[in-house]
């Protein structure tokens, strides 16, 4: 299950990150600044099954809460109103957000212990790397 996930991961690597940026229409000084943030990912579950992602950084810190497989309304780090939803599709946690009749996707898997992104807009993917801190 999510389990796996739970943990303070740190950013190791980002990969294609502006490009993806520009696809899903984030504009150039939010860009400037997302290229050089190396945020913390924050995960944790409570009793209740209700997962939090947060994303930690000296710039921004972000954080949604939500039920695996139930839709919600999420506002994103560059202010992007979207209606999302969390599944876990052979062991990755995939978030859907759709917004404007556009949709991206980020899949979240655990690779050699890392945590792996995939971010993905149309044809544009960026894969970013996290370790997990001790």
């Amino acid at each position: 299950m999510v389990e796996q996930f739970i943990g303070t991961w740190k950013m190791i690597s980002s990969d294609n990150f502006d490009d993806y940026m520009k696809a899903i229409g984030v504009g150039f000084a939010t860009r400037q600044v997302g290229n050089r943030t190396k945020p913390n990912l924050i995960v944790t579950v409570d009793d209740d099954g209700i997962v939090c992602l947060k994303s930690q950084s000296t710039f921004k810190t972000t954080e949604i809460k939500f039920k695996l497989n139930e839709p919600f309304d999420e506002m994103t780090a560059d202010d992007r109103k979207t209606r999302t939803v969390v599944t876990l599709e052979n062991g990755k946690l995939v978030q859907k957000q759709s917004w404007d009749g556009k949709e991206t996707n980020i899949e979240r898997e655990i690779t050699d212990g890392k945590l792996v992104a995939k971010c993905t807009m149309g044809d544009v993917i960026a894969v970013r790397t996290y370790v997990k801190e001790a």
